[in-house]
């Protein structure tokens, strides 16, 4: 049985810049010479990852402005196998929906202290954490009064730099779901309730924080199921 690709296609009209972004050419097949061996270490960047990277809440003087939160979960493969040992790194804009970015140029207050940058590494288990700030939506005129949901965007490595998978985590119960075209991509309803996290009175701390779980699955590239 065969079942429907729940991925967004590449070029998707109602969200314009796929219009210029999508690839009109098939993929490039990776030659497969000693130097693809290169390809199977993940990039960590030029410093190892530090013991308060994971908390995007205490990385400058004082604490950011906003809804303090627990984003934690496990990297899996598709077998649902833990991913141990991969770097996990998370962006976002800051709680007034403005990213601390030369090129934003929403109208918003920036956070001198939040940058809106993490990483951590997964553990035994191939579960990851952060705390952060909960992010604002921003508009991106995409098309008349466009809005994206709050969201954080994530990168995984996975066991090989090959298989670097790159999305987006939305928070349940946002009223901008049906109106952004970014999430709408997904085809399947079903599919499109995976990239939302959920409420974890579990993870929630007392008197601190409100806590959420998400799991990310990391499926095979196409040339490793042929």
């Amino acid at each position: 049985m065969t079942h429907p690709d729940p991925h967004p296609h590449h070029l998707t009209p109602g969200y314009l810049s796929t219009l210029l972004r999508a690839p009109s050419y098939p993929p490039v097949r990776p030659a497969l010479d000693p130097e693809a061996a290169e390809l199977l270490d993940p990039v960590y960047g030029h410093r190892p990852v530090g013991p308060l990277d994971h908390d995007l809440t205490r990385q400058h003087a004082g604490e950011p402005i906003g809804e303090r939160v627990i984003v934690t979960g496990r990297v899996l493969d598709s077998r649902g196998q833990a991913v141990p040992n991969t770097l996990v790194e998370v962006w976002q804009a800051n709680a007034t929906g403005r990213y601390a970015h030369p090129v934003d140029r929403h109208p918003a207050p920036l956070d001198p202290n939040f940058t809106g940058f993490g990483r951590c590494l997964t553990d035994a288990e191939g579960r990851y954490r952060f705390v952060t700030i909960k992010p604002g939506a921003y508009p991106w005129r995409n098309h008349s009064n466009a809005w994206r949901p709050a969201h954080i965007h994530f990168s995984m490595f996975g066991a090989a730099f090959t298989q670097r998978l790159i999305t987006q985590m939305y928070f349940p119960g946002d009223p901008l779901f049906a109106y952004d075209p970014i999430f709408q991509s997904v085809p399947e309803p079903k599919d499109r309730e995976r990239l939302i996290c959920a409420f974890d009175l579990d993870v929630t701390e007392p008197e601190w924080a409100l806590g959420y779980r998400w799991d990310v699955v990391l499926g095979a590239t196409p040339f490793e199921e042929e």
